[in-house]
C-alpha cells in the first residue's frame, strides 16, 4: 500500500466504517479492514489513534480480533488502555481483568 492510501485512513472518509459501530458493540481492527478491502489491522490502528474526530468516529469501540482491548491513544495493553475499557464498560461491554471482552456476541 502507498503513502497516498494509508494517508486515506487519516481522514474523516477513511474513517466511514467506524461510525456504524453502535454504542453497546465492538469491531475489531481486522474486520475494518475486510470492510474497507485493503490494509492491515496495524495501519487501521495507526489511523484510529490519530482519529481526530473522537468521539464521533468511535475509535474506543474497536478491538483486537482475539478480544484483547486493544489500544487506546497510541498505548497498547489492559493495564494502559483503563480509559478505554472504562468507556466500554460504560457502554454496556464487559471485560475479563486481563483485557479481554467477556462476551463475544457484541462483535
Amino acid at each position: 500500500m502507498d503513502q497516498a492510501c494509508r494517508a486515506t485512513f487519516r481522514t474523516k472518509e477513511g474513517k466511514v466504517h467506524l461510525p456504524g459501530v453502535p454504542r453497546g458493540r465492538v469491531t475489531t481492527y481486522k474486520d475494518i479492514c475486510t470492510a474497507i478491502g485493503q490494509g492491515s489491522p496495524r495501519s487501521v490502528g495507526f489511523a484510529v489513534r490519530n482519529n481526530p474526530f473522537a468521539p464521533t468516529v468511535p475509535c474506543h469501540r474497536v478491538i483486537a480480533s482475539n478480544y484483547f482491548v486493544g489500544g487506546f491513544f497510541g498505548e497498547w495493553g489492559a493495564s494502559r488502555c483503563s480509559a478505554k475499557i472504562h468507556m466500554l464498560t460504560n457502554e454496556g461491554m464487559e471485560f475479563t481483568s486481563d483485557g479481554y471482552l467477556a462476551k463475544k456476541n457484541v462483535i
